[in-house]
């Protein structure tokens, strides 16, 4: 059984910064291995791609309306894949879901080239 626990959101103020950390687990599973993202779902729309990272963290993906401002880094030795948001705006509040897309080297936008999805944690941004 793999596990994705997210945590770290929160209300936060316009311009506000956070870090969501994304914890994986498994006995079969390999974070090393494993390329890893964020989407996020905002109420009454679909989940969109945020952030990604190859397993080898050289290659990072963005979505146009969060870069410059997000960043996505990983610690093999810890298991945890981490998004930190900063200069907030309140259109980026929604529920945040980490996903593992196991045993693939490439960085990857597609919900559907993700094996493992996390609960999600809530992010509001307040203007």
């Amino acid at each position: 059984q793999v596990q994705l626990v997210e945590s770290g959101g929160g209300l936060v103020q316009a311009g506000g910064s956070l870090r969501l950390p994304c914890v994986a687990s498994g006995r079969t599973f390999s974070f090393s291995r494993s390329a890893m993202g964020w989407f996020r779902q905002a109420p009454g729309k679909e989940r969109e791609f945020v952030a990604s990272t190859s397993r080898s963290a050289i290659i990072k993906e963005f979505a146009d309306s969060v870069k410059g401002r997000f960043a996505i880094f990983r610690d093999n030795a810890q298991n945890t894949v981490y998004l930190e948001m900063k200069d907030l705006k309140p259109e980026d509040t929604a529920i945040y879901y980490c996903a593992a897309d196991a045993e693939s080297r490439d960085s990857s936008r597609s919900e559907g080239e993700y094996d493992y999805w996390g609960q999600g944690t809530q992010v509001t941004v307040s203007s």
